[in-house]
């Protein structure tokens, strides 16, 4: 297989950080199901692309799903405390995130309840003195990287909640070995506002600007399907 020819729209393929050029190739899949395996889909689409010394980047979706951990929604019964919560989380054109029953329920029991708990009453003190983002970083990163439907899902995704991979550092290694130890390897949580690196075979300084070249998300956020990317260093 070979990279996707052309960036996605609206984004470019090569970008400068701190004096130096990355190219960022976005590698075009299938639409992966719960029923594939992460190393198949790595072997049929990334590992002939990847070249030494290159980053190969992987998003959290498809390491989650492939780890069986989407749901439909009709297999979520959110709780009332669900439901109440939700109504009071911001929504944004570019995700959902917790602003959903069936999203704040998974957050529930993925975190815990008094964790949400806590999250949600710092975030609304906090909130009416003008500051944002308290909730997600006390209820932490399992609880940001729960993937909502939006209406640019690729289907089935749009009528299903992803949650965040399990051990995403092993995971990076495991691909890292898989593609022959010569490229780096990342999983990463990038949307349209921001991102996290969630595992990668980087030190810190590495991911730091690992965020900064992957600053505007050129995966891009609807129906792209592209969810592995190559760095390589121009």
């Amino acid at each position: 297989m070979t990279p996707a020819s052309a960036a996605n729209d609206g984004k470019a393929l090569e970008t400068s950080v701190d004096g130096k050029k990355y190219a960022r190739i976005p590698l075009r899949t299938r639409v992966v199901m719960p029923e594939d395996d992460l190393d198949g889909i790595i072997h049929e689409y990334a590992a002939d692309a990847v070249q030494p010394g290159d980053l190969l980047f992987v998003t959290e979706k498809i390491v989650a799903i492939t780890q069986g951990r989407s749901y439909r929604l009709d297999e979520i019964t959110p709780r009332k405390l669900a439901l109440f919560l939700s109504k009071y989380v911001t929504r944004t054109p570019y995700g959902i995130g917790l602003g959903m029953p069936e999203t704040m329920e998974m957050a529930l029991r993925e975190c815990g309840t008094p964790r949400i708990l806590f999250a949600a009453a710092v975030s609304a003190v906090t909130k009416a003195f003008g500051r944002r983002g308290d909730f997600y970083r006390i209820a932490g990163d399992r609880a940001r990287a729960i993937d909502g439907p939006t209406k640019h899902t690729i289907p089935p995704y749009n009528e299903a909640v992803v949650l965040g991979p399990k051990d995403p550092r092993g995971v990076a290694q495991h691909v890292k070995n898989l593609i022959g130890g010569t490229a780096d390897v990342a999983v990463v949580d990038i949307n349209d506002i921001g991102g996290n690196i969630l595992g990668s075979t980087l030190d810190r300084a590495g991911e730091q600007t690992l965020l900064k070249v992957l600053g505007d998300n050129p995966l891009g956020q609807g129906r792209e399907s592209t969810p592995l990317g190559i760095v390589r260093a121009v």
